[in-house]
């Protein structure tokens, strides 16, 4: 049976949408601010001609960075440039991180695909790389989002997801002084996607069913997604894409790698339904976790202690991808039409040129863990 959509909260906000840019190109699915205003946005590639996967926006144009050869993908050295982002973070210490999947059209990686790029913002030039071995980013792996924490470790440590819809998910625990990454949450029922007796999507109206690999129907089955840092830095939540619950583990037991992990999981809180399923998770400094909710084209929050309310609700929001909470006090948002793909609606491209960045004016501050 198809799950029925849950009660969208009573709006509590005056927040409006303000049109940052538009894309007529590749979808865009990542956007991130920099503590000066800079904006970046990223596309993978998922069957859109990309001619560059990571982009500032300037003067309301994308153009290609940190360069255009560092967004030209060499095949036979996939350290060596981008192949195909999903993500860009900008740190605690305005530092650009980009994303590296390694995985165009989901295909299965291969050593030196999934990475993560550090960019010096003040010299523009990329100063780290960091390659995940085989049994980080498996075959499988498809690396989704990122947050911080740079008050461990000498140079801090960052989350990511594996949302892969094709092997096990969990979140890739990474210490950036040393680039050593490992995996925890490994397989757990909580980095999952829900099972289709629990969760189908309805998303304009129809639930949300997309074509396999050998041409049949299935439910969206992607695991962890959305992934957010608690404003003391005590707690990761998350959630996967096909789920309506929101979950929360202790980051110190994702950094302590001797943790075994029966352990970790004990360290999980299910923290209760989110009223509707998220791609994009972030927090503030108050407490607040906010949410998008690409069911009800809404942007929900809640704080530490309380009950989720809407942000702005807008028929604009058509699938709300990324969520960035920016220094300018504007929760930051991509709208791209993810589910009007061809693999969701048999066959035809639905989606509606211009993609759309809005922001929404929340005067909250970001959450900077700094040393």
């Amino acid at each position: 049976m198809v799950s029925q959509l849950q009660k969208l909260p009573v709006a509590s906000t005056t927040a409006t949408l303000e049109t940052v840019a538009q894309f007529d190109g590749p979808m865009p699915t990542g956007v991130t601010v920099s503590h000066q205003g800079r904006i970046f946005v990223n596309f993978p590639k998922w069957g859109d001609e990309v001619e560059f996967t990571v982009a500032e926006i300037r003067d309301g144009k994308a153009v290609p960075y940190p360069d255009l050869a560092f967004n030209q993908t060499q095949p036979d050295n996939l350290a060596a440039a981008l192949v195909s982002v999903q993500s860009v973070v900008v740190d605690p210490i305005d530092r650009l991180w980009i994303l590296d999947t390694g995985s165009p059209m989901f295909q299965p990686t291969q050593y030196g695909g999934p990475k993560l790029v550090c960019v010096d913002l003040t010299s523009d030039r990329v100063t780290k790389t960091i390659l995940f071995p085989e049994d980080v980013a498996l075959p499988t792996t498809y690396l989704n989002d990122i947050r911080f924490d740079m008050r461990s470790g000498a140079d801090g440590i960052a989350f990511i997801t594996d949302s892969s819809d094709q092997g096990p998910n969990g979140i890739i625990v990474v210490d950036l002084a040393s680039g050593e990454s490992w995996r925890k949450l490994h397989n757990d029922p909580t980095t999952a996607a829900e099972p289709p007796s629990g969760c189908i999507p309805i998303v304009e109206g129809q639930p949300l069913m997309e074509r396999d690999r050998d041409g049949t129907t299935r439910p969206m089955k992607m695991g962890i997604d959305g992934i957010a840092i608690s404003a003391e830095g005590t707690r990761l939540y998350y959630c996967p894409l096909i789920s309506r619950r929101l979950y929360s583990v202790a980051i110190e037991a994702l950094i302590d790698r001797t943790m075994d992990r029966e352990t970790v999981a004990a360290f999980v809180i299910d923290e209760g339904d989110k009223g509707g399923c998220a791609d994009g998770l972030e927090s503030d400094a108050a407490g607040y976790i906010y949410a998008t909710n690409f069911e009800h084209q809404a942007i929900l929050r809640r704080p530490a202690l309380g009950t989720w309310e809407t942000v702005v609700a807008d028929p604009r929001l058509m699938w709300t991808d990324t969520l960035s909470l920016a220094a300018d006090g504007y929760l930051y948002v991509i709208a791209n039409q993810l589910h009007r793909q061809p693999k969701y609606q048999q066959g035809q491209d639905l989606r509606e040129k211009p993609y759309t960045l809005f922001r929404i004016k929340i005067d909250a501050e970001p959450v900077l863990l700094r040393a």
